[in-house]
């Protein structure tokens, strides 16, 4: 019995699955991303979530075999990980796990954890990549700075346009209705009350405004269009140098897959994959087998020596969801 763990900036999944390729249980937890609220956070979403799980499966967590945490934040402050290492054995009670980054479990999931990239688009954005176990991640620098092509980096530059078209500096596109019937602004300025006070800058909950956007990209707004369209590009940059830091050769055609709620905008999906075939070096494009959090399971029977077979793994193939519209995150 393997458990995989799938932590982000909106949620965190957990998901059972057994040698023969069944998911026996899943369960759902809030997110995991600890820098706003304290590595405290971990513990408290591990465990409940890890205690709904067991309870579905009506197992308890001394009978799984093995556990693959993947944690947003993980490795993005050394002083952290002794305490992030540490904090599942607190919940399981052994130590038959491993812990890392949540962009490993999008890899692992996408691409069946076979050489290759995979890009990462939700909350954040980075993509993760392995060649002849070396592994390396690219972006993931935080939405103040980084992040580029993620759903938090659409929704402030979808922000930034708004307020342009509000003073004027913009001609206005249907953007700017689209967000006042979502926010519900009785002027544009309550904007300002609405993400800073209300809100008190919420990452999540400012990573959902990318969806007004694609609908206003929808509607017809060129603004809009070009944010949607930039994030695919930026995305390709990432999987670009992750191909170069990993030295595939030039003739060499890498399997890329993608994961997270961002692709789930056509624009951006279509982007992306026009600036990949614009590349002068080959790769070769593929819908996600998995989602990120059966792919932590998978990862985590892989880490304990005994990885599913071809048969378990086609089974799991066919029971599970298509993810490539999934709501999966940093």
């Amino acid at each position: 019995m393997f458990l995989g763990v799938d932590g982000g900036g909106t949620k965190t999944a957990f998901c059972m699955v057994d040698r023969s390729g069944q998911v026996v249980a899943r369960a759902q937890a809030a997110s995991s991303y600890y820098f706003s609220h304290g590595i405290e956070l971990v513990e408290r979403v591990l465990k409940e979530g890890v205690e709904a799980v067991c309870a579905a499966a009506d197992l308890a967590p001394a009978d799984i075999d093995y556990a693959f945490f993947g944690l947003p934040g993980y490795g993005e402050a050394a002083r952290d990980l002794p305490v992030l290492n540490a904090t599942p054995r607190a919940v399981l009670g052994h130590d038959r796990y491993a812990c890392d980054n949540d962009m490993v479990c999008g890899w692992a999931g996408s691409l069946g954890a076979v050489d290759g990239i995979n890009v990462i688009s939700g909350t954040g954005s980075m993509t993760y990549g392995e060649r002849l176990g070396r592994g390396v991640r690219i972006g993931g620098w935080s939405e103040m700075f980084g992040d580029e092509g993620s759903a938090h980096w659409i929704a402030i530059r979808g922000l930034n346009a708004f307020s342009r078209m509000s003073d004027g500096r913009l001609p206005e596109g249907p953007l700017a209705e689209v967000f006042r019937r979502h926010l519900q602004l009785a002027s544009d300025l309550d904007v300002i009350d609405v993400v800073h006070n209300q809100w008190q800058g919420d990452r999540s909950r400012i990573a959902a405004l990318s969806r007004p956007v694609a609908e206003a990209a929808g509607l017809g707004d060129a603004v809009a269009t070009e944010i949607l369209t930039d994030a695919g590009r930026e995305l390709a940059l990432l999987v670009g140098v992750t191909r170069e830091r990993l030295e595939f050769g030039p003739d060499e055609t890498v399997p890329v897959s993608y994961s997270g709620g961002t692709f789930g905008a056509r624009m951006v999906l279509e982007a992306f994959t026009s600036a990949l075939q614009h590349r002068s070096t080959r790769y070769e494009l593929r819908r996600p087998l998995y989602e990120p959090v059966v792919g932590a399971a998978l990862y985590a029977a892989k880490l304990a020596g005994t990885p599913l077979d071809q048969p378990a793994l086609d089974a799991l193939r066919m029971a599970s969801e298509t993810p490539a519209s999934g709501e999966d995150d940093r």
